[in-house]
């Protein structure tokens, strides 16, 4: 209808029909945008809500006066103090990336020479063996803990293990009492790549704990991310801590052109003004970890112990495309295991107490 017939129809109409009409018009539009739910999307392990308005503000200074030009070395800038002064380390220990991906992925193509091996448990996150393939070395897949892991190093050509811990999908932690374990045990020529982007997330153990053994295993590197628990993605920053000695090969990891000031603008505001924003929101995770944890088991599904803002859960009688698809149609998203090699299980995102609660309901009616 143009504009034109639109006004032609109320042509001939009293001023009280044409008001009524309007008013109907009206109520099912309101109809309608209240039947409208929302799709939930619990598929992601990045934090959904929006950005603190400072960040914004702080982004929004940055790229006003530096957009035109590159950004400076990292080392030294603001951001790089404030996490060496926050962890109590000297500079050169800490290296800013775009993002802890990007680091990881550095640190393989640095240590891994052709045909060497990188271990990984499994199912684990899925850019571990790509790291290896692109790094040319060979990527092995452990079932098992410490101990498999440890075998399994002792085999000629190994030279990188790598973990998340928490680990993507399934939560689980490594506590620190193993990782140490881990590292006393290793050939001295096999580094260890700690995977600590959702770190924050746990509760089990002091969040720095791992930082601890850096000083006494210079072949551990850690890896940590402003993309999960801090909610800036889109920002690309993460950072690498490594122990006395680590600077060479740190230093190998650094992006040829750094990493843009607007992010690195956005990450040390988010440090200084919105740690007790990142401290509730990991609270009200915590608490909807062991709401949603014992509601699936008692609803028959195996869920891993998680420490993370998801948690892995198979249903003996369901596949987890087969639920993933019923849940799609009930507006909620999770991920299935299939690209894991688990097809059977789910990876279930946690946010808050509403969002449980409409899980929980479209998981009795996909049952």
């Amino acid at each position: 209808m143009g504009l034109l017939d639109y006004y032609r129809q109320f042509e001939g109409m009293s001023e009280e029909e044409v008001n009524e009409g309007l008013r109907a018009e009206a109520a099912e539009r309101k109809r309608k945008a209240l039947m409208r739910v929302d799709t939930l999307d619990l598929s992601q392990t990045t934090w959904p809500e929006l950005p603190h308005p400072s960040i914004v503000s702080a982004i929004t200074f940055v790229a006003r006066r530096g957009l035109h030009r590159y950004p400076h070395l990292q080392r030294g800038s603001q951001l790089h103090g404030e996490l060496a002064e926050r962890y109590g380390v000297e500079p050169g220990r800490v290296i800013l990336g775009n993002g802890a991906a990007e680091l990881l992925s550095s640190a393989a193509r640095a240590l891994i020479e052709p045909g060497q091996r990188l271990l990984s448990t499994w199912p684990s996150y899925p850019l571990f063996p790509i790291m290896a393939r692109r790094a040319h070395g060979q990527a092995v897949r452990v079932s098992g803990g410490v101990d498999a892991l440890l075998e399994q190093a002792r085999e000629p050509g190994t030279r990188v293990i790598a973990i998340a811990s928490p680990n993507d999908p399934t939560g689980e932690l490594l506590p620190t009492g193993e990782l140490g374990r881990l590292l006393e045990g290793l050939p001295d020529d096999v580094a260890v790549l700690l995977d600590e982007s959702l770190v924050e997330f746990s509760d089990a153990q002091p969040v720095n704990s791992s930082l601890g053994l850096l000083s006494e295993h210079s072949r551990l590197f850690v890896f940590r991310s402003f993309s999960k628990a801090w909610g800036l993605a889109g920002l690309r920053v993460g950072y690498t801590i490594g122990g006395p000695g680590s600077e060479e090969l740190l230093g190998e990891l650094a992006p040829d052109l750094g990493v843009s000031e607007v992010s690195q603008a956005g990450a040390l505001q988010a440090l200084r003004s919105c740690s007790e924003i990142v401290t509730r929101r990991v609270a009200t995770v915590a608490r909807e970890r062991v709401t949603v944890t014992d509601a699936l088991r008692e609803r028959g599904f195996d869920v891993s112990d998680s420490q993370a803002n998801f948690v892995w859960a198979a249903h003996p009688s369901l596949e987890g495309g087969e639920l993933s698809a019923r849940l799609s149609h009930a507006g909620i998203l999770v991920a299935g295991g299939a690209a894991l090699g688990e097809p059977r299980h789910v990876r279930i995102g946690l946010r808050d107490p509403a969002s449980t609660t409409r899980l929980l309901d479209a998981l009795d009616k996909a049952l």
